[in-house]
């Protein structure tokens, strides 16, 4: 059977220098500017604005939306001491390919998404009200 809907990934395999989290919004539809709802749970979904730690990154590469689906808003991992950003790891991560036809041509392109955050080694855990188990739907 071919692989349907988001495929599951390690959130090191996305991040293997790991990653920094700036900001948490809601996801509106365009069209009706209300929250867009994840298509497997019907739950709001919201945007993680991330920066990669990877030193080789560089320009659109450098700085990624992460998507979750949860009730209320997820909850950013406390700053670290000395570091201007907030260290984050994503749990149950998944990529979710899609054509992008915004340009001169049509490319394959993909959203990242995850059932919720907490900071880097387990630590607490933001909530992500009943989204459990969800990935992908875009």
């Amino acid at each position: 059977m071919a692989i349907q809907g988001a495929i599951p990934v390690e959130f090191g395999t996305v991040f293997p220098h790991g990653a920094y989290a700036l900001g948490v919004e809601a996801i509106t539809d365009f069209e009706t500017k209300r929250p867009q709802l994840d298509k497997t749970t019907g739950l709001p979904l919201w945007a993680v604005d991330v920066i990669d730690a990877d030193p080789e990154a560089r320009g659109k590469a450098k700085s990624v939306k992460v998507k979750i689906p949860a009730q209320v808003c997820p909850t950013m991992p406390d700053e670290a001491a000395g570091v201007p950003f907030r260290p984050v790891e994503f749990e149950d991560m998944a990529v979710m390919p899609y054509v992008d036809d915004n340009g001169r041509r049509p490319r394959v392109a993909y959203s990242l998404r995850a059932r919720g955050m907490r900071a880097p080694g387990g630590g607490r855990k933001a909530p992500a009200s009943s989204a459990s188990g969800a990935k992908g739907g875009e």
